[in-house]
């Protein structure tokens, strides 16, 4: 395949093909210009609407957690209506992280400095470095595809894959050894890519999200790096002051487990949205903006995508227009698609099976013979 060939990248049954790599015959001013003018306004009120009625869920059921749960008989009822909230209460937090990441992009409002201090404060309650994570995110936006300066989930070249990488297909081929990567990928991800950057961008030394002096971040970027680090600090004394009080595993059955699950689905959409074989990525004498942020998918999360505030099916518009509101994301994909062509990628699978398949078909990428600088992702060492 040419680099701007288009070539089936799936067995049979798979949702989609390669897109053309190319550089695309519309610009990013023409995409704009398909979209209608009012989806780039952005509403307070609209987006104060959409945070207090997922606050309000989360409000109902913690009242529901600390009083009417605990009255059940003990045993599978109150078990199962445990597991109920904590799924319930992980998609609804999930929902208020989406809204945080929105503030960070300056798509809640038209004030920066509210949408910072209330990004900050909806992110610290989740253990999100607001500040630190608002950088090192811009950065994966200006870099999206490229094998060198993209901020997370970065393959390995196969030319560059180390010694124990030729096990992998082994383990990702398994069916047992898959599971187990999925359950470490979606409890452990989150929290190893802040603190060790895994999956991340190669630095020079040790880069977490913490240190205000480490290699991700500017001079002008510390100070608030700072600040993010102090907002987490708060976090956790609130949350040793309710354990004290209350109990560590109060705070555990509480918060602790839909946290678990609000990181499970931070790492499931960013991974599903950037790992796809039909998704191309560049070195840097291939890559260019446009491009790169076309390398990615939209993904059918079914009534999810409503409690989601449809960061998962309209994730290439948001690549294209971060600061653009959640509630208008819908209607400008619409309107942009036709525009777009096949450089639109759409995936329906199931997310279970497209979990699955990516765990095992993804491992490293690799350039063909007559696509110099354009990688695409395989399996077979």
């Amino acid at each position: 395949m040419g680099a701007g060939g288009k070539s089936t990248a799936h067995k049979a049954g798979h949702a989609i093909q390669r897109p053309p790599t190319d550089k695309p015959p519309f610009t990013l001013a023409q995409i704009k210009k398909a979209i209608p003018q009012h989806c780039f306004e952005r509403s307070l009120i609209r987006s104060s609407y959409y945070l207090l009625r997922d606050l309000a869920v989360i409000a109902a059921l913690l009242y529901l957690a600390m009083t009417v749960i605990p009255a059940l008989p003990a045993g599978p009822p109150r078990l199962a209506a445990w597991t109920l909230y904590w799924v319930a209460q992980g998609c609804t937090a999930f929902g208020v992280w989406v809204i945080a990441h929105e503030c960070g992009h300056h798509a809640f409002s038209d004030y920066p400095l509210l949408n910072d201090a209330l990004g900050l404060v909806l992110h610290s309650w989740l253990l999100v470095p607001y500040f630190s994570w608002k950088y090192s995110h811009r950065r994966h936006h200006s870099n999206t595809a490229s094998l060198e300066r993209d901020e997370n989930f970065v393959p390995q070249k196969k030319a560059e894959l180390a010694w124990y990488a030729s096990y992998e297909p082994y383990v990702e081929g398994n069916p047992v050894g898959r599971l187990l990567l999925i359950a470490v990928r979606l409890v452990l991800g989150w929290p190893l890519y802040l603190t060790f950057n895994s999956h991340g961008r190669i630095y020079p030394r040790w880069a977490n999200h913490f240190d205000p002096y480490g290699p991700i971040f500017s001079d002008r970027e510390r100070a608030l790096v700072f600040v993010t680090d102090v907002g987490l600090l708060a976090v956790w004394l609130a949350l040793f002051k309710l354990a004290s009080a209350f109990g560590l595993w109060w705070v555990v059955r509480v918060y602790g487990v839909p946290l678990l699950i609000v990181n499970a689905w931070l790492v499931l959409v960013v991974y599903l949205h950037h790992t796809h074989q039909a998704l191309p990525h560049y070195d840097s004498g291939e890559w260019d903006w446009l491009r790169g942020a076309l390398a990615t998918v939209d993904r059918d999360f079914g009534v999810l995508n409503h409690v989601f505030h449809h960061i998962s099916d309209t994730h290439i518009l948001h690549h294209l227009f971060s600061a653009l509101p959640h509630y208008h994301a819908v209607e400008a994909t619409n309107a942009i698609r036709p525009l777009l062509g096949d450089y639109y990628n759409f995936d329906a699978t199931p997310i279970a099976k497209a979990l699955w398949r990516e765990t095992k078909e993804c491992i490293y990428v690799d350039s063909m013979a007559d696509a110099k600088g354009v990688f695409w992702y395989s399996n077979k060492i």
